[in-house]
């Protein structure tokens, strides 16, 4: 869970669609980390009964992947399988659909065999109706709803130290050390998580680690823009704010989800993010749309930090890619950078800049690490 590689791996998985007058955009990315542990669901028409319907999920495992990949696959079905859902009572599904895909996965071979633990995952999920949203959490990552660019719900992430938390640990038998569950995890609810979930005189929502979602429902309304889901990789480096007011100023310059969510990854990444980076970018009727004169201000920002870069090249020939950096961070004259993002979503301008001019000189992504 804590090794990191020697350089990240910045591949990223996209995947994109469009239903139900919604546009999705994903961008995944393993990052530092030794292996990819994060997996995700995005629909945006579930067809039959739910044809109005979308859904989309995050989920973000921790001691291996077995738990996240399964989850991804089998969630949706869990939920809306149910007796609750089935009848038209969304929220008591949902939680019924937690539950039982916790309890299932319990008993097959692959999640309890001995010699090998199967370790667990965190879930956020929404489903998308044509009058409401559906949002479930259980863990630390993370679903921000944006109007008018300023994020106007979240989740709370499910960390041992809050107060509610903290009790039921307690009353487990357990305790909180280093923020952690008995000092070894940092979640206090979770998919999976077998050995947190052993106290036989507790109910399935009373172990140490709880599978049970917080889940909220929220009426659409016309201002909503977008919602994005997403795992503690990304908001370890950017806050609800930075999140919703970086993508509020793509939206002005692109339609493509795609491309904005993979920004937000590389910007992420380079504003020091060392974990598995997933996220899900779903964008309402009521999104910003591209405009001329937002088009007009990227292409003279790009074309400032070109200049710069430039100069800053020009007055010093021996300098590296790390230096240039650092040089450039400490400059305040720099108009115009997208809110949230800085300089470090520009960072591929530097790059493609130094490597013109020093065509043999490395210019590798993880070399800001040093700085």
């Amino acid at each position: 869970m804590g090794a990191f590689l020697d350089k990240p791996k910045t591949a990223k998985h996209n995947d994109q669609g469009a239903g139900n007058k919604l546009l999705f955009g994903v961008s995944s990315m393993q990052g530092w980390r030794c292996e990819m542990e994060d997996a995700y669901f995005a629909k945006a028409r579930l067809g039959n009964s739910l044809e109005e319907w979308s859904f989309f999920a995050v989920f973000d495992g921790h001691a291996g992947c077995k738990v996240s990949e399964h989850c991804a696959q089998h969630l949706l079905e869990s939920i809306i399988s149910t007796e609750e859902f089935k009848s038209g009572d969304h929220v008591k599904g949902i939680r019924t659909g937690f539950l039982r895909i916790d309890e299932k996965m319990r008993q097959l071979p692959e999640f309890t065999q001995e010699e090998e633990k199967c370790g667990g995952t965190t879930a956020v999920c929404v489903f998308i109706s044509s009058t409401q949203v559906y949002i479930a959490n259980c863990g630390d990552s993370r679903a921000v709803l944006c109007r008018t660019g300023v994020p106007v719900f979240a989740t709370q992430d499910h960390k041992p130290i809050l107060p509610e938390e903290k009790e039921r640990i307690h009353n487990a038998g357990g305790s909180v050390m280093i923020k952690r569950v008995n000092g070894t995890l940092a979640v206090s609810r979770a998919l999976g998580d077998y050995d947190f979930k052993n106290v036989k005189e507790k109910g399935q929502c009373e172990q140490l680690v709880s599978p049970e979602p917080e889940i909220f429902c929220q009426s659409r309304q016309d201002t909503d823009e977008f919602l994005v889901l997403a795992c503690d990789g990304i908001w370890d480096v950017m806050s609800n704010e930075d999140v919703c007011s970086f993508i509020y100023s793509r939206l002005k310059v692109t339609t493509d989800l795609v491309n904005i969510a993979n920004q937000v990854v590389d910007t992420c990444l380079h504003k020091g993010s060392r974990d598995n980076m997933s996220i899900i970018i779903i964008a309402f009727p009521g999104a910003p749309k591209p405009t001329e004169e937002a088009i007009e201000s990227e292409r003279r920002l790009e074309e400032q930090i070109e200049k710069i870069t430039r100069e800053e090249i020009a007055s010093n020939k021996e300098t590296d890619y790390v230096e240039l950096l650092k040089c450039l961070q400490s400059k305040d004259d720099i108009e115009g950078l997208p809110p949230g993002g800085g300089l470090q979503s520009k960072y591929h301008i530097i790059e493609r800049t130094f490597k013109a001019a020093f065509p043999d000189k490395p210019c590798e992504q993880y070399a800001y690490d040093e700085l």
